[in-house]
């Protein structure tokens, strides 16, 4: 399967919600494709398995992750930061599959961002229980370029803020094949997820996939 696919199929129209400016909420955009996408995950999963990683200060996180594209986003004691290689195997992080920069390349568009090419795919394996405090993504060389969240699996409550992390942040339920795109004046907006709660999803189980992809724009 190859970003092939894409040419074959017209473009969505999803329902859009704006979260705030620059931040758009894209209903049921990748629900077409879901099977395509996770499909897509398989090798690169068998190459580099989904971990838990440390935070800086000795945490373990509940979500487990993994990475494809020339960069990977990594944490242990020694910070947050992006790793041309895989810790766990000293290898360079598996190839983004073309099929996954097309689609990301294609939601960004569709949020109102033509220019985003996308260097790193970070994957989040939710289970019920697991949740993502709430956090800016700035590890990043400039923040230029917008952020793509693909959810799949089960429901989640995804948490969007302000650049303050004082603010309250506004709660959205995400089902399977939703796509939030934030960027501009929202690029460094606090978000994260809450506890998930425990289901079933006819593909996934129970499981929560997200995929996030970014333009970390680093030279390592």
């Amino acid at each position: 399967m190859t970003a092939d696919l894409f040419d074959d199929l017209e473009a969505p129209s999803p329902a859009q919600e704006l979260l705030a400016p620059g931040a758009v909420l894209l209903r049921g955009f990748a629900r077409d494709v879901d099977a395509a996408l996770l499909q897509a995950l398989d090798d690169v999963l068998a190459a580099a398995p989904l971990r838990h990683l440390v935070t800086p200060g000795g945490h373990t996180m509940s979500v487990g992750m993994s990475n494809c594209g020339p960069l990977g986003w990594v944490s242990d004691r020694r910070g947050y930061r992006y790793d041309a290689r895989d810790p766990l195997t000293g290898q360079p992080w598996p190839a983004m599959p073309g099929l996954l920069r097309a689609f990301a390349v294609r939601a960004a568009r569709a949020a109102g961002y033509p220019d985003f090419m996308p260097d790193a795919c970070l994957i989040n394996q939710y289970l019920p229980g697991s949740k993502l405090s709430l956090h800016q993504d700035r590890d990043e060389q400039d923040f230029s370029a917008p952020i793509v969240s693909v959810s799949l699996g089960l429901p989640a409550v995804f948490l969007f803020g302000s650049e303050r992390r004082a603010d309250r942040p506004q709660r959205y339920r995400l089902q399977h094949g939703d796509v939030v795109v934030w960027g501009g004046a929202a690029r460094l907006a606090f978000h994260g997820v809450a506890p998930l709660a425990d289901g079933e999803h006819a593909l996934l189980g129970r499981r929560r996939i997200n995929l996030t992809f970014r333009r970390a724009g680093l030279d390592l």
